[in-house]
C-alpha cells in the first residue's frame, strides 16, 4: 500500500477528506505534518491515530532551516508522495529538490498564484473560477498541473461560490492522489 504524508496549517478539512476516503484503503497516512501548534487539523490525526509531526515555523530563522527540519522529519516515514492540503508555507528548494510533492490550490492556475486566490477568482473577469493540484516546486504555485475542476461563478455569492470551491477541492485532490499513485 502506497504511503503518503499529509501536511497541513488550519483547519485540516482536507486532511481528513484523505483521511476519511483514502487511509487504510487505497494509501496509508503514515504521517501529518503542521507548521502550526494551533492547527485544527491535530485533532484529525489524534482521532484517526495517525503520527503526528509539530515543526513550529516560527522557531526556524530561514525558510531553509525550517524545511531542513520538515524533510528530517518526513524521512523517518519514507513516504511515497507527500500531499499539501492546506500548507501556508513557501518551500525551498532544500524541499522541493527532495520530495514528490502534490499541493492543492484553490484557483485555475496559472490564475491568482498564493493568498486569497479564491477571492481574487471569485472578482476576475472569468465565467468560471475552480481548483487546481499541481506539483511542488520551488517556484510558488507555479509546478506543472495534474488535474484541474472549474466552477461556473455565474449567478453565485460569494459565499456560494467559496462554498463550491471548497467542496470541489475535496474531490480533486482524491483524484489527483489516485491518478499519481
Amino acid at each position: 500500500m502506497n504511503k503518503i504524508a499529509v501536511l497541513f496549517s488550519g483547519k485540516g478539512s482536507n486532511f481528513a477528506h484523505i483521511v476519511k476516503t483514502l487511509h487504510t484503503k487505497e494509501a496509508k497516512v503514515v504521517v501529518a505534518l503542521t507548521n502550526n501548534p494551533d492547527a485544527g487539523g491535530i485533532a484529525v490525526a489524534q482521532a484517526a491515530g495517525i503520527p503526528l509531526e509539530i515543526v513550529d515555523s516560527t522557531a526556524f530563522k530561514s525558510r531553509e532551516a525550517f524545511d531542513t527540519e520538515v524533510l528530517k522529519r518526513l524521512n523517518k516515514y519514507s513516504p511515497d508522495l507527500t500531499v499539501l492540503a492546506g500548507f501556508m508555507r513557501i518551500l525551498t528548494p532544500v524541499f522541493t529538490e527532495n520530495v514528490k510533492a502534490v499541493n492543492l490550490h484553490p484557483s485555475l492556475l496559472p490564475r491568482h498564484k498564493g493568498l486569497h486566490a479564491i477571492e481574487k477568482s471569485y472578482n476576475d473577469v472569468y465565467s468560471e473560477g475552480g481548483v487546481s493540484v499541481h506539483w511542488v516546486t520551488a517556484e510558488l504555485d507555479g509546478g506543472e498541473i495534474i488535474l484541474q475542476k472549474e466552477v461556473l461563478k455565474e449567478g453565485l455569492s460569494f459565499e456560494e461560490y467559496d462554498h463550491k470551491v471548497r467542496q470541489i477541492e475535496k474531490e480533486a485532490l482524491i483524484k489527483a492522489i489516485k491518478k499519481v499513485l
